[in-house]
């Protein structure tokens, strides 16, 4: 694997990501929230940035780019043909099937809508990374925002559900411990969800991210992805709502 990912927080509990891909050392950064934090990360990797990748249009997700992409001018910002029309300026628009190149690093693109009917994912096959955004949090999912949400986030699920159990899955919150919660409550016996509960306590005690996750952990513990069909799905995605 040659791609480096790197968890940046950013806002309240947001996310972004630096990518460095190590033959070539092109740099890219996903999800720039906020761009101070962005700006800093970019800088310490060495102060180049070649690219800007964006999975949706939600402002703790893109509200950096105007910053980010005037302090780096080459930076070409991509995101989403779907959401074109709710997304900061684009140099390159994807869609489902399209391959975005890092380097030497190449991601393709994966349409996950639910979360929002734009959701994109750039999944790096050869690195074993999925940049997810807020289709799939460790121990949880996004929230469904807009109409026709719920199925549709069911159907990404089971896409991403169906890649390769290595894949890093690089979402954009720290949720892991409040999603653990609810977890707990909805599969108490679950032995590898007790001990990924256990590990997230453990790093964010040590102010350490407990992200990225991988598919292997989400498939034994995440009660989303073990949800046995949609209307199971749906009503621990409601429950979820309303969990306190």
């Amino acid at each position: 694997m040659s791609l480096r990912v790197e968890a940046v927080p950013c806002l309240q509990d947001n996310y972004l990501w630096l990518l460095r891909d190590n033959p070539t050392g092109a740099v890219a950064i996903c999800d720039p929230g906020e761009a101070a934090p962005a700006i800093a990360a970019v800088e310490g990797a060495g102060g180049r940035l070649d690219a800007i990748l964006l999975t949706h249009h939600h402002g703790d997700h893109v509200d950096g780019v105007e910053e980010l992409k005037a302090r780096f001018p080459g930076a070409r910002v991509i995101g989403g043909a779907p959401d074109l029309h709710r997304l900061p300026p684009l140099d390159e628009a994807v869609k489902e099937g399209d391959t975005v190149s890092l380097g030497a690093a190449r991601a393709e693109v994966m349409h996950l809508p639910g979360h929002t009917t734009g959701h994109i994912a750039f999944h790096f096959v050869a690195d074993h990374v999925l940049l997810c955004g807020d289709v799939i949090f460790a121990l949880g999912c996004g929230r469904p925002l807009e109409p026709g949400g719920m199925e549709a986030l069911w159907q990404s699920l089971r896409r991403v559900a169906r890649l390769p159990p290595s894949t890093r899955l690089c979402c954009g919150h720290e949720y892991t411990e409040s999603n653990a919660r609810f977890a707990l409550s909805v599969d108490p016996d679950n032995q590898a969800l007790r001990a990924e509960a256990e590990a997230a306590g453990a790093l964010r005690a040590a102010g350490r991210p407990t992200v990225p996750t991988t598919l292997a952990q989400e498939l034994a513990a995440n009660p989303f992805l073990r949800a046995r069909d949609l209307a199971e799905f749906t009503a621990r995605r409601e429950a979820k709502n309303h969990f306190r």
